[in-house]
């Protein structure tokens, strides 16, 4: 499989992707995307490095794994291609955005990417899945690799915010630097945990800007 990654990931992440179950990995997302309809489209397997250089990274978000439905995974966690209707864990992200900033806020995508070109790492644990069968490429060590992209950024970096959303994103993230990174943890954006309490008011757009400002780093512009 063609390893499209641009040339900053690639120099991080070269001890790793020469490992055995790196190229294991590859050899099964071929056959898969050969045997079944997975998402997101080959092509956009690594969007989430390819829009959002190593030396760039100034936040990472942990998703799970892709949107498992028709023409909605971009590659990019939460996110969804322009045409897709917005999900309701984006929705509730969008709400406590809008309450956190204290802004008028409509938006008419769901697509992340200005997020991902301001230093907005959008990783989901498992970069593939199998068409409506989520979590169904979770068995294929893609945590290896991911576990991996999060302890170089931890390690080769300071005063990256990362944004642990629910009891995964936390077990995840649970190595990370905190003497040096700032660590926001929250319930889940879902639906269920949004209502049972655990989302909204966590503030952590408004903390992120105030952590990156304070270390002369230029906010992200989330709306």
């Amino acid at each position: 499989m063609n390893l499209n990654l641009i040339p900053s990931w690639q120099t991080i992440l070269s001890d790793e992707i020469e490992k055995p179950y790196f190229y294991e990995l590859m050899n099964t997302i071929e056959q898969e995307y050969q045997n079944a309809v997975c998402f997101p489209p080959k092509e956009l397997i690594f969007s989430a490095f390819n829009m959002c250089s190593f030396e760039n990274v100034k936040v990472v978000i942990i998703g799970q794994d892709p949107y498992h439905g028709d023409g909605e995974a971009n590659g990019l966690c939460f996110s969804v291609s322009d045409s897709i209707r917005i999900p309701p864990s984006l929705r509730n992200i969008y709400r406590e955005l809008t309450t956190d900033l204290d802004s008028i806020f409509m938006p008419t995508s769901g697509n992340l990417e200005s997020w991902a070109k301001q230093g907005v790492l959008l990783l989901n644990a498992s970069l593939t899945v199998r068409k409506d069968n989520p979590n169904s490429h979770k068995h294929l060590k893609w945590n290896l690799f991911t576990d991996a992209v999060i302890q170089k950024i931890s390690d080769q970096k300071e005063h990256v915010v990362f944004m642990l959303w629910g009891s995964f994103a936390q077990k995840k993230g649970a190595k990370i630097d905190r003497t040096k990174h700032l660590v926001l943890e929250s319930g889940h954006p879902s639906p269920m945990s949004a209502n049972q309490g655990k989302w909204f008011g966590n503030k952590h757009f408004s903390q992120t800007n105030l952590y990156l400002i304070q270390h002369n780093l230029e906010k992200i512009d989330w709306l």
